[in-house]
């Protein structure tokens, strides 16, 4: 699958050629942001079906084309679209909230139902995020992970995370609490254009940590049962990570696809996807501390019929959030 953005270093990446599906050496779409090609060549064989969604999706971009140019046009009205997919990136990062929502994100996901956004909040934020999250470690309550549905003593077997659940009131807290209300204002700025979902609420931040030694989380589905979790919104704060030294990366297994999606634990890396058996995934074994916080989004619809299905209202980690309205400041 020609996954936007989900990238590991240049060599490794899992994006697919539009034309071909060759997976190595890909270069991006530099006015879209969503395709990749193998080669300039292929690019020119598929514009033709290529540029309408492509030429529709630059309408609404304000961010600046990135200036390496491989070749002249060979269209007149097409310009030389290509960049590595390493160096597209971080500029579609770049926007207010809003132009990275509906412009990036929001065709992202609905192409993919993967997204991935890095240098989310900037360094100096990361860093003191981890702060709070390694003070809250220091203090002991993190706990061992648990499943879906808790069966038996074989937790360990599965996944290796442990874990502390966060409103964002607690002291200590107060830096991540800010990554959750730019989380909650990413997604309200999406809110309407998701799929066909109506967010109206998200779970509690799960802080994680696979304390290393191999430890990872096996294939699974967030939200196999409809729960009404429909976003999966992962944050990472993994300095100088190196999956091919550390492991920990996130695998996803697109529903239907051959291929899989690579995602390298990178600090100040944002990732979503959708919640539900579309997107399988696993933690591949990590051999040094990995730090994540996760946060699901509920559609309205599927969230009220699982809370009457279950009664006790399927993921007792659920809160009210108010996505109308703006997150306060922090």
């Amino acid at each position: 699958m020609d996954q936007c953005a989900t990238v590991l270093d240049p060599d490794q990446d899992k994006q697919f050629c539009e034309l071909c599906g060759k997976m190595e050496n890909l270069l991006k779409c530099g006015r879209c942001r969503i395709s990749f090609y193998c080669s300039k060549e292929h690019q020119k064989q598929h514009w033709k079906e290529h540029k309408l969604t492509c030429i529709e999706a630059d309408k609404t971009k304000s961010v600046p084309q990135t200036p390496h140019h491989l070749e002249k046009p060979a269209d007149p009205d097409r310009k030389d679209l290509i960049t590595r997919s390493s160096e597209a990136d971080s500029s579609a990062t770049k926007p207010q909230t809003h132009k990275l929502a509906t412009d990036y994100i929001v065709p992202c996901m609905n192409k993919h139902g993967i997204c991935v956004v890095d240098n989310f909040l900037g360094e100096d934020m990361g860093l003191s995020i981890l702060e709070n999250v390694k003070a809250l470690q220091q203090t002991g309550k993190f706990t061992e992970g648990q499943l879906v549905s808790q069966k038996g003593d074989s937790t360990k077997d599965i996944r290796g995370d442990i874990i502390t659940w966060i409103e964002g009131k607690e002291p200590g807290c107060e830096k991540i609490r800010f990554l959750m209300s730019r989380m909650d204002d990413l997604v309200r700025n999406c809110n309407g254009k998701l799929g066909n979902y109506s967010i109206n609420g998200r779970t509690k931040a799960m802080v994680a940590c696979y304390p290393g030694k191999g430890s990872g989380y096996v294939r699974h589905v967030d939200n196999p049962n409809g729960d009404g979790r429909c976003v999966t919104c992962i944050y990472y704060l993994n300095k100088n990570w190196d999956a091919k030294v550390n492991g920990g990366v996130l695998r996803i297994f697109p529903e239907g696809k051959a291929q899989f999606a690579d995602i390298e634990p990178k600090f100040d890396r944002l990732v979503l996807f959708w919640s539900d058996r579309r997107n399988p995934h696993e933690v591949q074994p990590a051999y040094d501390t990995r730090y994540a916080i996760t946060v699901w989004y509920f559609d309205a619809d599927e969230r009220a019929r699982a809370k009457e299905k279950y009664q006790t209202g399927a993921g007792e980690k659920g809160v009210k959030v108010e996505l109308n309205k703006p997150s306060e400041p922090s």
